[in-house]
């Protein structure tokens, strides 16, 4: 009981939040983690299985404040900080990673709305974003423009009080099902300063979406091709100014690497979790394997990183809230580190579990795979680096 005991208050740690106090983190942390347990955690399997997309659970979900966490109060968001987002996201993913990977790009958008769009943009988005009547997905990615996003090549043509946008958009986390679609297309010329960004509603004339793909993981929520063809979208529908759309988007991305970062901490948090449990009754060779020196070591190495990650994720977080110059970096950092030692955790925690870890009857499976991608949406690992190093190159001094 004590060794239980000591190993949770290892697993919740994290720093004090600048905006809820302490307890009140801790409140909110135990309502995400009840809400994984029992609302994500016993249909997770399933919603996997049947790629079953969980409108009704993640709407539960919005009811708690989870659709606009750190949105605005006064258009039906909880008004949150970054930091106590980060600690709702890991809580969350315990219970299924890939519905609270949809919930962060969601809360990513809201954001973006609440942030960039004027008071009757708000006033129309955001409250049915907040409570999860409606969902967002975020377009940047296109078939011939991945890391290199500011190279994009869907048009928005100018014509009286309308945008005409051409082009389509791959990867679209909800494409398809969602109600609303953030997207970054051309109104100007070559470079990121050419690109605008404007709300795309469903059912406009020319929005269409291509077949459902088949993925390795995040199969709760569905992901195709946004095609827009002629698509007339009101210039009211654009967020901010002509030309601010690849800042709009960075800005976006930033929030959005601390979110899927903290996807992945909240995998390797149950995994860790999954790992104690099952070295504590399978036995080989006439004893339990928890009594393996080998195995004791490895699951100390595993509880370590995720504590690691947990502190600099954390610390991220709070750069960003803060808008210190280092939170770019930070950000990148943490996105880079927790994504790929998270997924290692996972990974080992798979390999402690033997041909068991294998069989989809076994949670470990499912989280390695949901967090596989991790580690490369929202800016891959790659491209982590390079913002990493020519921060560092460009310091003076």
């Amino acid at each position: 009981m004590k060794r239980n005991s000591m190993f949770k208050r290892i697993l919740v740690i994290f720093p004090y939040s600048t905006v809820l106090s302490f307890d009140e983190q801790k409140e909110f942390q135990k309502m995400a983690f009840d809400f994984a347990a029992h609302e994500m955690s016993p249909h997770m399997a399933e919603w996997d299985e049947k790629e079953i997309f969980p409108v009704e659970t993640m709407r539960k979900a919005a009811q708690l404040g989870f659709g606009g966490i750190y949105v605005q109060p006064e258009v039906g968001g909880s008004g949150l900080s970054r930091l106590d987002t980060s600690v709702i996201f890991e809580a969350l993913s315990t219970g299924c990673v890939s519905t609270t990977a949809y919930i962060s790009i969601h809360n990513m958008c809201n954001w973006m709305i609440d942030t960039f769009g004027n008071t009757e943009q708000r006033e129309k988005f955001c409250p049915e974003l907040c409570t999860m009547d409606k969902f967002a997905s975020y377009c940047l990615t296109e078939p011939g423009s991945g890391s290199d996003a500011a190279s994009l090549l869907t048009t928005a043509k100018l014509e009286g009080d309308h945008y005409i946008l051409n082009g389509s958009k791959a990867f679209i986390s909800g494409g398809g099902d969602t109600d609303v679609y953030i997207v970054m297309c051309r109104t100007g010329g070559k470079g990121p300063k050419g690109i605008s960004c404007v709300v795309v509603e469903k059912d406009t004339p020319g929005l269409s979406f291509g077949k459902k793909e088949k993925k390795v993981g995040w199969n709760s929520q569905p992901t195709r091709a946004v095609i827009l063809e002629d698509c007339h979208v009101p210039v009211t529908n654009r967020l901010g100014q002509e030309g601010q759309g690849f800042n709009i988007a960075m800005r976006g991305l930033n929030g959005g690497r601390i979110n899927i970062a903290s996807c992945s901490l909240g995998a390797a948090h149950a995994c860790v979790q999954l790992a104690r449990d099952h070295l504590l009754v399978r036995k080989q060779f006439g004893e339990t394997l928890s009594n393996n020196q080998f195995l004791q070591f490895k699951l100390a190495e595993m509880a370590t990183k995720l504590v690691a990650s947990r502190l600099l994720l954390r610390e991220a977080a709070l750069a960003l809230q803060e808008s210190r110059s280092d939170a770019v970096s930070l950000c990148s950092m943490a996105k880079l580190f927790v994504t790929d030692e998270c997924f290692n955790i996972c990974n080992q925690a798979l390999q402690m579990h033997g041909g068991y870890g294998y069989l989809k009857d076994y949670a470990v499976q499912q989280f390695v795979r949901d967090i596989r991608v991790h580690q490369i949406l929202e800016g891959t690992n790659e491209v982590m680096r390079m913002i990493i190093a020519r921060s560092l190159l460009s310091e003076s001094g």
